[in-house]
């Protein structure tokens, strides 16, 4: 017998489920949610913003079948803070998730606010199966843990980084234990190829059943640790950093191909949303490229929370659309909300918009009257209204951009645009007004440290960590 005549029957059989459902009924059948999301990746390094050094046709394949969002924004210049809001549909300083958090199982004040409910939460009560492979750096008290925010089944860490291969588990360095469910694993071979087979594998055992899954790659976020195999297809690079972190997005790229081919195969494309951007922008240290945008990580220029992102829905969104508002990792909490057929709460103030009928031209007008960023407390501040952007850093005059004209910040206007200047303060300050401060001090980005003795690491002489296994990496199966 054919080996993959099961695959595909199994396909056939996903296939008119869907269409039976959809024919059943007006409304269109409630998708799968896909979301992917990398770390620390310039806003330049996928073939489809134009990137010309580092391939990822699978990226490329998944922006030709929806929507490339090119004004594609995060809510935060760095880690933590950006996946607080997308977990939750809302600003972060709205519940004081403002910083990092350090790497603290006994401190449950290090974390994402137990009173804020989550996305995969609403989404199990909508029937849905939830899934999270890969980074959480959310908190790690028991408390704040995935597999008691929602998510049915975890693999990855709950840290903020993580060795790629030949790791031993340590507790003051990027190698705390992996786990699945809550218990310790072995990995045998490159944690990024790992996360996708596992993210594979989860879509193959939900073929019958919704799923939520949450793909968080620490690819390509530093230690720079590709394959030798992947490492020398880019031995052509003349600046040896650039080389380890492209074979590190390439080597991501392969996982996201496995994880969509994983989809397709199972005949889970044409109901299966899926999302995909980077967590911020690429940082100066780990030779990313945010060409043609002005700062990185850690900043509020474009660099800082501009982004790489797509929207897929095949079928319902466009295929190979540009779409040039901008938008915000906020609305995937409402769009999935919605499309789950669930409402979005009342007893908060929720930021995001479902992006659906934005990105299916079924209206023209703009998701965002307005997207606002705050960085470092009281230190940097930007508002992006229509095609003007105001930024401020603290003690400094603000300046003023016309991105429609000036894409990289060069040109400051706010002298020559008073009126404009200051109506974007004010909207600025009225938005920084609904906001509180932090309520744990966290780490910073400029003091990412994680080795002995670091920031993002507590010493607690009774924490003492799992144990976990690792043996020689393996090189990916898509090269």
């Amino acid at each position: 017998m054919n080996d993959q005549a099961p695959s595909r029957l199994l396909a056939l059989l996903a296939a008119s489920l869907w269409l039976a459902d959809f024919t059943a009924g007006a409304a269109l059948p409630k998708p799968n949610v896909l979301l992917i999301v990398s770390d620390d990746q310039g806003y330049a390094d996928t073939g489809f913003n134009g990137g010309q050094d580092i391939p990822t046709p699978n990226l490329d394949r998944l922006a030709k079948s929806g929507v490339r969002c090119t004004s594609g924004y995060v809510t935060h210049a760095f880690c933590s803070p950006t996946r607080a809001a997308l977990m939750t549909g809302r600003y972060q300083q709205r519940f004081g998730h403002e910083n990092n958090p350090v790497y603290d199982p006994l401190d449950p004040k290090e974390g994402l606010p137990l009173t804020e409910k989550l996305l995969p939460e609403f989404l199990q009560e909508a029937g849905y199966v939830t899934g999270w492979i890969g980074k959480w750096h959310l908190g790690a008290s028991p408390a704040h843990t995935p597999q008691r925010r929602g998510f049915k089944e975890t693999f990855g860490f709950i840290g903020g980084g993580h060795q790629y291969l030949n790791w031993k588990p340590n507790p003051r360095q990027y190698t705390l234990p992996l786990e699945r469910n809550g218990q310790p694993v072995e990995v045998t071979h490159h944690l990024t190829t790992a996360f996708g087979d596992e993210a594979a594998a989860f879509v193959k055992r939900h073929t019958q059943e919704l799923w939520f899954l949450y793909l968080a790659f620490n690819a390509p976020h530093q230690p720079h640790q590709p394959t030798p195999e992947r490492l020398a297809k880019f031995a052509h690079l003349n600046d040896p950093k650039r080389a380890q972190y492209a074979a590190q997005v390439s080597l991501m790229d392969d996982a996201i191909g496995v994880t969509l081919e994983a989809v397709k195969q199972t005949g889970q494309d044409t109901r299966t949303l899926v999302f995909f951007f980077s967590d911020n922008g690429g940082p100066e240290v780990n030779a990313s490229d945010n060409t043609p945008l002005r700062g990185h990580k850690g900043q509020v220029y474009e660099g800082g929370v501009r982004v790489p992102f797509v929207v897929s829905w095949p079928g319902r969104l466009p295929a190979g659309k540009d779409y040039a508002h901008p938008v915000s990792s906020l609305d995937v909490f409402a769009t999935a909300l919605a499309c789950a057929g669930q409402p979005v709460p009342t007893d908060r103030k929720y930021d995001g918009v479902n992006l659906v009928p934005c990105l299916a031209g079924e209206t023209k007008v703009a998701p965002h009257e307005r997207l606002c960023w705050r960085v470092g407390g009281n230190q940097l501040w930007a508002i992006r209204a229509g095609d003007w952007k105001l930024v401020r850093q603290k003690d400094k005059p603000d300046e003023l951009y016309d991105l429609a004209s000036d894409i990289g910040e060069t040109q400051d206007l706010a002298g020559a645009k008073p009126d404009v200047a200051r109506r974007l303060a004010a909207a600025l300050e009225a938005w920084d007004k609904e906001l509180i401060a932090a309520v744990f001090p966290g780490s910073s980005v400029k003091n990412e440290d994680w080795g002995p003795g670091g920031a993002n690491q507590r010493e607690r002489p009774n924490l003492k960590p799992k144990q976990g296994k690792a043996t020689a990496p393996k090189e990916s199966l898509n090269p």
